[in-house]
């Protein structure tokens, strides 16, 4: 069978690693759980009980139906779409700085009446593109990926990053770390990893410390007379979670309502939580069925549902590397270490966030917030690991065919 000139594999209905089946399915369900409990200021807003959860529902099972088909594809066929996907990524996103628009970011894009994140697309793209450059282009001599191969990567790292990095700042830092993550497990040359490593680590300590300490009046003037327009955002992010009063009756619960609800939704759930449904922050929480999700999930599972949840992603790192272990190819093995890396880095932001260790991205929780663009391709990263452990799996059982 054939769909749009790619080949899908006919034998079994689901295919892959059980396991991480299983993940996907018990993170869809706590999904539609949570975001059904959590959407109570959509509901209000709209006036439909059942609009948000059918909404999202609708999305879970379509992002399912992509994950049973791209898992049905062969994985050699990922490196074509990848590459095609990463040159249609760099005309989106270029785009996207011009027309796109969402809380005062430039992040999404409407094409025929369908709203999506071209920097969705450019994540899975480079993560596939990347894998192919470094398992195509090795060092003879340490059998690890050439200089060519960690050159290549660069550049593309970088040209995605700058496009990104002045709208969505913490996805270009995500992207950062996974293609470093994932040229060290292709034994790129050890010394460029350090020199980037390095300068990337002085950067960032210097535009820490900018950001931060910067003057309020300097803040808003780099924001209103250069193209980093969110740079005032960043500083007040950085800055207000260290002026905190020494008497917390002093503390103004307004100035950053998420954070501070997000805390409150944690610091209540009494270790065992009050119960699915029996949240009292949704009600105040702006982004309490995307970005803050997980400390709903916290207030209503309790600390031990915030750890399971926690572990399913940390399972999910662990699977891939089972599987990219048994791979006979470089390519499907560096695939699938890098897509459960994206998946995983971003989950524990997330998290970090909603509990307060680590400043507001504005990145969702994969596979558990409400979303349209980030859920289907969440899904399709699933799809393509769970076809690179049926490749390793049907390399593994030919010998024994045979």
């Amino acid at each position: 069978m054939k769909l749009s000139g790619i080949k899908i594999q006919k034998e079994g209905f689901l295919q892959g690693d059980s396991v991480v089946w299983m993940i996907l399915l018990a993170l869809c369900m706590i999904s539609v759980v949570e975001v059904y409990s959590a959407s109570s200021r959509m509901t209000y807003s709209s006036g439909h009980y059942w609009g948000p959860v059918v909404e999202h529902t609708s999305y879970v099972l379509v992002g399912l139906f992509i994950t049973w088909l791209v898992h049905k594809m062969p994985c050699k066929s990922f490196k074509f779409l990848s590459v095609m996907g990463l040159l249609v990524s760099f005309i989106l996103l270029i785009v996207v700085l011009f027309m796109g628009s969402i809380n005062d970011a430039a992040r999404w894009i409407k094409i025929f009446g369908i709203t999506i994140q071209p920097s969705e697309f450019a994540k899975i793209s480079l993560v596939g593109t990347v894998a192919m450059l470094l398992a195509t282009f090795r060092d003879k001599s340490t059998g690890g990926a050439s200089q060519l191969a960690f050159n290549c990567v660069a550049i593309l790292t970088a040209i995605v990053c700058l496009l990104i990095v002045s709208e969505n700042f913490s996805t270009a830092g995500i992207i950062f770390i996974v293609m470093l993550l994932m040229t060290w497990y292709a034994q790129a040359p050890k010394k460029w990893l350090w020199i980037v490593f390095a300068s990337v680590t002085l950067t960032g300590a210097i535009g820490f410390g900018t950001l931060k300490y910067v003057p309020d009046t300097t803040a808003e003037f780099i924001s209103e007379k250069t193209p980093l327009h969110r740079f005032n955002t960043w500083h007040k992010r950085l800055k207000g979670g260290s002026e905190l009063p020494e008497n917390p009756a002093d503390y103004n619960i307004h100035d950053n309502i998420q954070v501070t609800h997000a805390r409150i939704a944690v610091a209540t759930c009494n270790v065992i939580g009050k119960g699915p449904g029996q949240s009292v922050e949704r009600d105040f929480l702006p982004h309490a069925v995307s970005d803050f999700i997980y400390a709903i999930i916290i207030e209503e599972a309790g600390i031990e549902g915030g750890i399971f949840v926690m572990f399913l992603y940390l399972l999910l790192l662990y699977r891939a590397m089972r599987i990219a272990e048994r791979c006979k190819n470089r390519f499907p093995a560096y695939l699938a270490m890098g897509l459960s890396l994206m998946l995983v880095v971003q989950a524990m932001i997330n998290m970090a966030v909603s509990v307060g260790a680590f400043p507001v991205t504005g990145q969702p929780l994969p596979l558990v917030s409400k979303g349209g663009t980030s859920t289907f391709i969440t899904c399709a990263y699933i799809g393509m690991i769970l076809s690179v452990s049926h490749t390793a799996k049907q390399i593994e059982e030919k010998p024994e065919q045979t």
